[in-house]
């Protein structure tokens, strides 16, 4: 086994969407949150730098707004995994996941399962990812990939020892009852950590969102998880 990975999810304190600066702020909080977190991992939630707005830009992995979140990678050696829409060279988008460490940023995944309207903008993305760290095989899924049992099982077919989901759940019961049963669901079926980054507070046009990020243990029991407010930051160690 390799050795433990420190983790931290993080509810960040998202700036309005939709402004000229909402990307620039929001990376400035994020760099924030990595110096909280002190951690080699830092998980952000789904669409995190420009908030829950389908209309946003996209967001390139050498776009110098990210320069205070690599600054604060390399200052204390972590990965952050945060959110935004992407481009490729094809012209298609994607909701993404993009890795950015010291040396800058680059996009690692993009999102499979496409929900209600994002599907008028976005495509699929067509495989599942595992994220290599520190010898950690990291799976990586968003939003609703974490809800169809497939995208779980396909990437841990590859081979996998956390399944990292970054996520946005409104604040209906039956939104916090998936929430609270999904990444348990899937760390028990495959024997494997989960780890929940989602949203809290407002996020583009959610007015209200669910909070409650979390890390289970591999067998579905909850180890450490988050309030319902922003700007909370949880840890814990993989082992």
């Amino acid at each position: 086994m390799p050795a433990p990975l420190t983790v931290a999810v993080v509810q960040p304190t998202a700036a309005e969407a939709a402004r000229p600066d909402t990307v620039a702020v929001n990376a400035e909080r994020h760099a924030a949150a990595v110096r909280e977190a002190g951690t080699r991992l830092v998980v952000f939630p789904e669409l995190s730098l420009t908030g829950y707005d389908l209309a946003a830009p996209a967001v390139g992995p050498d776009d110098a707004r990210l320069a205070p979140l690599v600054a604060a990678c390399a200052g204390t050696g972590a990965t952050a995994l945060v959110g935004a829409p992407v481009a490729d060279a094809d012209g298609r988008e994607y909701i993404g996941t993009l890795a950015v460490t010291g040396a800058g940023a680059a996009v690692v995944y993009r999102k499979m399962y496409l929900h209600g309207s994002e599907a008028d903008r976005f495509s699929c993305g067509g495989r599942p990812v595992v994220l290599e760290l520190d010898g950690w095989r990291l799976g990586l899924a968003i939003c609703a990939d974490a809800a169809e049992p497939p995208h779980a099982e396909r990437t841990a077919a590859l081979g996998i020892d956390a399944y990292v989901a970054s996520t946005l759940y409104g604040d209906a019961p039956e939104a916090v009852a998936r929430r609270e049963s999904q990444l348990r669901d899937r760390a028990a079926a495959h024997g494997v950590w989960g780890v929940l980054a989602t949203t809290a507070g407002a996020s583009g046009t959610y007015p209200r969102t669910s909070g409650g990020s979390g890390v289970w243990a591999p067998g579905g029991a909850l180890v450490v998880q988050a309030g319902a407010e922003p700007g909370e930051v949880v840890r814990t160690e993989l082992r």
